[in-house]
């Protein structure tokens, strides 16, 4: 997987959701692997005789506590939400390189927001629902060369920006998948991932039900080649929604980095090209581009960062990326997770870096300008974080987004401050 230098933000298929049972026949598709029925029947098969070879159980927790304040012009009144989040599981190591992960999720939630299950459409939305979910739920085993993992799983393909677990929410984003990672050669990795359903981060208890969780039948390749400080990664996404065919892309592209940072000195430079059209039974034909290019310097410990990232759209359809981590791209208010019509040229500025004592402290400081692709402009944001940690075990951090719009939307401002411990 081609690493993301400079991220800014700090595997059950259905087999978890149904019996052990003799698989139904399903229609025929297109670049099929087994179907969901026939998972579950490996699943079943595979699991107790892995189960009966544990090597021994590991324990996994971690709480996350945050306050979130929205202050959203479309709205009277403000949105403040105080969340707890609790994600436990046990991990289990086998003989033979099998292992396989079982872990849950709860958000408790006070104050006054909507998050997407409340009914409260007069406030803003903090899309972080509370309620108890099966997070993941998967079976692995590595070999010398190639490690699949089959069930409800975290999948992070390369930057995040077509696939991703949008882990900055409370609940985050998991798919019932199949994925595999193949060393083709010292400097050679295929990744390959079959999703089946993607567990969005608004919840299973969303009002909208689209919301909640889509039917897919999609598939992710990347091929990885480093050499020396060079990155190229050519990918693809044919990417089916089974509950919304509008929602159904094809996208096709080639990511490459050059890192020159060496001993905390030098520049770096990451590109991306791409283009997504229509597939499957999308009803409407389009093409559109995307392209990003980030270069960036290290000076004194200080990471300065420049970059444009557009995303193509014609005034009636625009390229959207509705698998990925969001908020990692165009600015912490998420006034663009969906994608305007006349799609988004997105300019921007960064820097971060450490300081205090022992430069124990993480600080980061962006400043964007949207631009639509096709006609006028869409507003300014600020963002800045400062984050740190007491002991080995909690961390904390202070957050803030200020969306100035100048055509689209209305100006927001969000403050976060969060306390997170990990075992």
């Amino acid at each position: 997987m081609l690493a993301h230098p400079l991220t800014w933000i700090n595997a059950a298929t259905g087999a978890a959701d149904e019996p052990c049972r003799t698989p139904r026949q399903e229609p025929t598709m297109s670049l099929r692997v087994p179907s969901r029925s026939l998972l579950v029947v490996a699943l079943c098969t595979v699991v107790p005789q892995a189960f009966a070879q544990a090597v021994g159980w590991e324990f996994e927790g971690h709480l996350r506590l945050r306050q979130e304040h929205v202050e959203d012009d479309a709205f009277r009144p403000s949105a403040d939400a105080t969340t707890l989040r609790l994600r436990a599981g046990l991990h289990g190591r086998f003989g033979g390189g099998w292992e396989a992960l079982l872990e849950g999720e709860g958000i408790a939630s006070a104050g006054a927001f909507n998050d997407g299950r409340n009914g409260h459409a007069g406030w803003p939305v903090v899309a972080d629902p509370h309620g108890v979910e099966l997070n993941q739920a998967w079976l692995r085993h590595a070999g010398d060369r190639i490690t699949a993992t089959a069930g409800r799983q975290r999948l992070l393909m390369g930057n995040q920006r077509w696939i991703g677990n949008s882990g900055w929410r409370q609940n985050e984003q998991t798919f019932d998948a199949v994925a595999l990672d193949a060393q083709l050669h010292a400097s050679t990795t295929l990744h390959y991932a079959w999703l089946g359903r993607v567990h969005r981060v608004n919840g299973d208890q969303a009002r909208d039900p689209l919301a909640r969780e889509r039917r897919l039948d999609s598939h992710y390749a990347e091929l990885a080649w480093t050499h020396g400080r060079v990155q190229v990664a050519p990918y693809v996404l044919l990417h089916r929604d089974r509950d919304l065919a509008t929602a159904s892309t094809a996208t096709r592209g080639l990511r490459g980095a050059w890192n020159g940072v060496r001993d905390g000195h030098g520049c770096r430079i990451e590109a991306d090209i791409a283009r997504q059209t229509e597939a499957g039974d999308a009803p409407l034909a389009f093409s559109h581009d995307y392209w990003r290019i980030e270069p960036a310097c290290v000076v004194r410990g200080t990471t300065w960062r420049a970059g444009v990232e557009h995303l193509g759209g014609d005034g009636t359809h625009a390229l959207q990326a509705p698998l990925g981590t969001l908020h990692a791209f165009n600015g912490w208010a998420d006034k663009f997770n969906a994608i305007p019509a006349g799609g988004l040229e997105d300019r921007y500025l960064g820097a971060g870096g450490k300081l205090g004592r022992g430069r124990a402290l993480d600080w980061q400081v962006a400043w964007h300008d949207y631009r639509a692709d096709t006609g006028g402009d869409y507003g300014r944001e600020w963002n800045a974080s400062l984050g740190g940690a007491f002991g080995t075990q909690v961390k904390w951090l202070a957050k803030v987004a200020d969306y100035r719009a100048d055509g689209y939307a209305r100006d927001t401002r969000k403050l976060w401050l969060q306390l997170e411990w990990t075992r």
